[in-house]
């Protein structure tokens, strides 16, 4: 019998735990480049360092490949493995000798070969971490990028501006300003994480879809798996608030100043 077959089907679920553990370093990973990022654009710091954790965040999609089609592999021999020792078991019970014992090992690489020659740039760039990381960045800039332009302008429809830019903080089921946001992968709308998921357990109780409750959308099938986090929003919601309180703080302490000047 090949070395190669010899295999325990114990240790070998032992290691696919382990690797499946460095799946969730490298979620982790992402997770971290892609607040980083966000850091960089909220601190306009916008051009190389933003490109560079781009670059970061493509390399670990290609671990991320990589690890996926090694787990596979395994996976996909781990099963072929338990059936040909099952049929074994049925010949040596029938007494008869079997014609050729797979070399488990060899099979592994093959499959992972195979499954590496199918590599495209398309797989990184549909990598969902990669494409939340995207999303976010253009938000992101949206929501930033645009407020150093607008400080150049001589406060062109200021009010305006602000009063539309809050608009997008507004819940369109509570109606108020979010604490939580989460963004629809599917429309693009975002709403507050609590009220949304309220309606869809609701709706799944009563065996109904969700329709996006933001006006004017046709998308009417909200799930719960296409919610993400939507970073970019709630910075810019907090951001909105210092700038808020330190005009408040300003203008308490021009105030203050006026009165004592009078006095």
């Amino acid at each position: 019998m090949p070395a190669g077959a010899r295999i325990s089907f114990n240790s070998v679920d032992s290691c696919l735990s382990s690797l499946k553990n460095c799946q969730s370093y490298i979620n982790t990973g992402m997770d971290i480049a892609t607040r980083v990022a966000l850091d960089l654009v909220e601190s306009f710091n916008d051009v190389e360092d933003v490109n560079s954790m781009e670059k970061v965040m493509i390399e670990y999609a290609a671990m991320d490949r990589e690890l996926n089609h090694y787990i596979t592999a395994i996976e996909e021999t781990v099963h072929q493995g338990k059936r040909t020792w099952a049929i074994l078991f049925l010949l040596q019970i029938n007494r008869e000798k079997p014609e050729n014992v797979p070399d488990l090992q060899y099979l592994v690489k093959e499959k992972f070969t195979a499954l590496e020659s199918k590599n495209s740039d398309s797989d990184l760039q549909n990598n969902e971490k990669y494409m939340y990381f995207k999303d976010q960045l253009k938000e992101m800039r949206k929501q930033f990028c645009h407020q150093s332009d607008d400080e150049a302008i001589e406060q062109i429809d200021e009010d305006i501006a602000v009063t539309q830019s809050q608009m997008n903080f507004i819940c369109p089921i509570t109606q108020m300003e979010m604490k939580r946001p989460v963004r629809n992968k599917v429309c693009g709308h975002s709403y507050e994480e609590e009220a949304i998921l309220k309606i869809i357990q609701t709706r799944k109780q009563q065996k109904k879809e969700v329709r996006c409750p933001k006006i004017g959308c046709s998308h009417a099938n909200v799930k719960g798996s296409d919610l993400v986090p939507d970073e970019a929003l709630k910075r810019a919601i907090d951001s909105q608030k210092k700038q808020s309180w330190s005009t408040l703080e300003k203008s308490a302490g021009y105030a203050d100043a006026t009165k004592k000047i009078c006095c």
